[in-house]
C-alpha cells in the first residue's frame, strides 16, 4: 500500500465515525482518478510533482465541487495546521489552470511592506517562483489555500508545503514535503472532520 492509499484508507475510517459518513461513501464510490493525460500534463508542468500527490490524484481527481458522473461533490479531504479549516483537494485540471495564481493574485506579498507576512523559508523573490496550488479551504479558498513550493529560500526545502491564511494575512511553511504533510494529517487523526 503506497502513502496515498494508506491516507485514503485512514481518511475513510475517520469519516466512518462521523455525521458525514454517508456523504463520504457516496462521493468515494462515484469518484475516479485523474486521466493519464491530465496526470502527464501535471507532471510536465511540475517535473518535481510528488509521487504521493500523483498517486492521490490517480485515485481521486479532486473533491472541490467536482463533477463525477453528472453529480457535483464538495467533500473535505485535507487539513492543515489549523484544524477548524478543512480543505478540498483540487483536480489535476484545476491545478494546471492555477499555475500563475501566486504571481497574479498574491504578488503584493513580495513587496517590502508585506515581506513580514512571508515565512523565512519562502523565497523573497517573486520572479521565477514556482508553486503548485493543490487545495482550497472550506470557504472556497477565501480564508486559506495550500501550495507546494518548488522554489524555496535557502532556509527552506524544495517541495515544502505552504499555507496561505487570510486575516491576518500570511504565508507559512507547514511541512517539509507532501509526504510529511499527509503523515501529519494522519498523525492528527484527521482532526478537520
Amino acid at each position: 500500500m503506497n502513502l496515498a492509499e494508506e491516507y485514503l484508507a485512514q481518511l475513510e475510517a475517520a469519516y466512518r465515525g462521523s455525521d458525514e459518513w454517508e456523504e463520504w461513501l457516496h462521493f468515494y464510490h462515484a469518484s475516479h482518478g485523474a486521466s493519464a493525460e491530465d496526470l502527464a500534463a501535471l507532471r510536465s508542468a511540475y517535473p518535481d510533482l510528488p509521487d504521493s500527490l500523483a498517486d492521490l490524484l490517480s485515485l481521486v481527481d479532486g473533491s472541490y465541487f467536482r463533477d463525477y458522473g453528472g453529480e457535483k461533490f464538495a467533500v473535505y479531504m485535507l487539513g492543515s495546521d489549523i484544524p477548524e479549516y478543512p480543505y478540498y483537494l483540487l483536480s489535476a485540471a484545476e491545478m494546471l489552470a492555477d499555475q500563475t495564481m501566486i504571481a497574479d493574485t498574491y504578488d503584493f506579498f513580495w513587496e517590502p511592506d508585506f515581506r513580514d507576512a512571508l515565512d523565512e523559508r519562502i523565497s523573497d523573490t517573486l520572479s521565477g517562483i514556482r508553486w503548485l496550488h493543490f487545495s482550497d479551504c472550506m470557504n472556497n479558498g477565501g480564508t486559506s489555500q495550500l501550495f507546494i513550493d518548488f522554489t524555496p529560500s535557502p532556509k527552506g526545502k524544495k517541495g515544502q508545503i505552504v499555507r496561505y491564511l487570510h486575516d491576518p494575512d500570511e504565508f507559512a511553511v507547514i511541512a517539509d514535503s507532501f509526504d510529511d504533510y499527509l503523515r501529519d494529517i494522519m498523525a492528527a487523526r484527521f482532526d478537520f472532520i
